[in-house]
């Protein structure tokens, strides 16, 4: 049987989702935004696991324990997207397909947030969509899974 969990990871400060500057992230919250990555992955037949840390070695735990045992991984990794090598090397090493995703669009932010140390290890990313990422992220797992 193929293995069917999703792991969903969110990096710092996504625990404070829908107080925390709303103009740029929305006013859902995290678990709003689990609760749409969890009705998208049960229509693929996936099962998600989630994930919130404010502390980089914990999302690297999280990653290396997802090794063999999840099909894949979206990750939002907040501001660790932009200097967090060691999430980068963690993300290099799982064999399945990694989504990064963002609510606000990275690119059309301030300069320092233009760069993603996990793009080059991801599969795709999507940024800019909103809450909307969320579902469009677990959707193009399922079509790299070949759901």
């Amino acid at each position: 049987m193929m293995n069917q969990t999703l792991l969903v990871l969110s990096g710092p400060n996504l625990n404070l989702l829908g107080e925390r500057q709303p103009e740029v992230y929305g006013d859902e919250t995290l678990a709003d935004l689990v609760a749409v990555a969890e009705v998208t992955a049960a229509e693929h037949g996936l099962v998600v696991e989630h994930l919130q840390s404010n502390h980089e070695g914990e999302l690297v735990e999280a990653i290396h324990s997802a090794r063999g045992r999840c099909a894949a991984i979206v990750v939002n990794p907040g501001a660790f997207t932009h200097y967090a090598w060691a999430i980068h090397d963690a993300l290099a090493a799982f064999d399945g397909p990694v989504v990064e995703v963002h609510l606000s669009n990275p690119a059309a932010r301030e300069p320092w947030r233009h760069t993603s140390v996990v793009a080059p290890v991801a599969s795709g990313s999507i940024a800019g969509f909103g809450s909307d990422g969320y579902r469009l992220a677990v959707q193009a797992v399922a079509t790299l899974l070949g759901r």
